[in-house]
């Protein structure tokens, strides 16, 4: 069998005019003579009647004491919701479809409610159902334990239904629709000309995801990684291919060489605090004990750099507080600088070529930008700068490396 898996996020179900879209792909697959398998999220986002923050507000309000199984039974509403308005309309229109949950679909998880992870896969009675010709939906972000409870996968958990199922069934690819097309160089809210990218491949994705840019989750790029599964971001509201991701050494070399494209896009995430700890005179284990502290306290932290003087890491800026009040207990005395930006400079060809960290110092240089720290990967720098500049730093890192041509 041809699978294609089809992912839908919130906004592309929320209105009767997204809908049909939506139907309009669905017929497009059909036509295509692909057995398809369709996700769902929760129609909308928070204050639309059936978007899971509209949901949580339900209970919110009467304090913070539902226990997580109960909160993963009431966070799970919103994709059965989507999946079931979305069959009767696919009925409606002649097409045979029927809904699964997550744990019908065979997902199964651990039991750690509220970001549960796949332990493994059992895709037998959706396969039964393709067979037949039926269209499958199934309500993404969700999964059941070896107990039959329902689990839900934590933010972004519907993309992580899609490429685990698309994995699981060997399908040809995974399209995932959101409302923009594909993935672009830059926030366009940030850089007007930030312009789609045609093809990326999983490390540039799964690194852009991770640094800020919201359009897929890295979680989802990593399970569609390691199957080798393409995945394509597409725009609901358009017929365009969208942008496909896949392995680099799947990507033609005409594709792959076109103006030499060393930095693929900016990506850059706020909120975040610089924590600076010196090290004491005659004190050998203060990174043991700053970063055992952080982990005692399940307070994660990044942006990592060790020397013999001291330690420098960041954390987010609603933990700051707590961590520094940790590390004045341990005897020390950190200095912060809070409110900061990461600015993540990502590319599959920067490995290797000289020049290109320069390139980005001459960038933020020339707009009075100052560094606070820095770090690198085969395809990633990394600049914190204050939040102040994060804009601005974006913009002038975008227009360097000439990624809106």
């Amino acid at each position: 069998m041809r699978i294609l898996v089809q992912k839908f996020g919130g906004t592309s179900l929320s209105t009767a005019h997204a809908r049909e879209h939506v139907i309009g792909h669905i017929q497009d697959a059909l036509i295509n003579h692909y057995k398809l398998v369709v996700v769902v999220s929760a129609m909308g986002r928070k204050g639309e009647p059936y978007a899971t923050d509209t949901l949580l507000d339900l209970v919110r309000k009467n304090g913070e004491g539902l226990p997580a199984r109960e909160l993963d039974m009431l966070m799970g509403c919103g994709e059965l919701i989507s999946a079931v308005h979305l069959c009767s309309l696919l009925q409606a229109t002649g097409i045979r479809s029927t809904v699964l949950t997550g744990g019908q679909a065979g997902i199964l998880t651990n039991d750690v409610h509220g970001n549960a992870q796949i332990v493994a896969m059992q895709p037998n009675r959706i396969l039964e159902l393709l067979e037949q010709d039926m269209v499958v939906i199934v309500t993404g972000f969700q999964g059941k334990t070896s107990q039959d409870e329902l689990t839900t996968l934590g933010r972004g958990g519907s993309d992580t239904s899609a490429t685990a199922l698309g994995a699981a069934l060997k399908a040809e690819i995974v399209d995932i629709f959101t409302d923009v097309n594909g993935i672009l160089t830059a926030d366009p809210r940030i850089v007007e000309d930030a312009k789609p990218l045609v093809r990326v491949s999983f490390a540039e994705i799964c690194n852009m995801a991770h640094n800020g840019a919201k359009v897929i989750h890295p979680r989802a790029v990593e399970v569609a990684m390691q199957a080798n599964i393409p995945i394509r971001v597409r725009s609901t509201f358009s017929k365009e291919e969208g942008t496909l991701v896949t392995a680099s050494d799947s990507i033609p070399t005409d594709m792959s060489q076109v103006r030499d494209r060393f930095v693929t896009g900016i990506a850059h995430f706020t909120n975040i605090t610089q924590i600076h700890v010196a090290a004491v005179d005659g004190q050998f284990d203060l990174q043991l004990r700053v970063f055992k502290t952080m982990a005692l306290h399940q307070i994660s932290v990044d942006f990592i750099n060790v020397n013999p003087s001291g330690v420098v890491y960041t954390v987010f800026d609603h933990e700051a507080e707590r961590a520094l009040k940790l590390l004045r207990g341990q005897g020390y005395d950190p200095k912060a600088v809070s409110g900061c930006a990461k600015v993540s400079v990502i590319g599959g060809g920067m490995n290797g070529v000289p020049g290109i960290m320069a390139q980005i110092v001459e960038a933020l240089t020339v707009e009075d930008i100052r560094i606070l720290q820095s770090a690198d990967s085969n395809t990633t720098i990394w600049v914190l700068v204050h939040g102040v500049d994060m804009i601005k730093s974006v913009r002038a890192l975008h227009h360097k490396f000439n990624l809106f041509k």
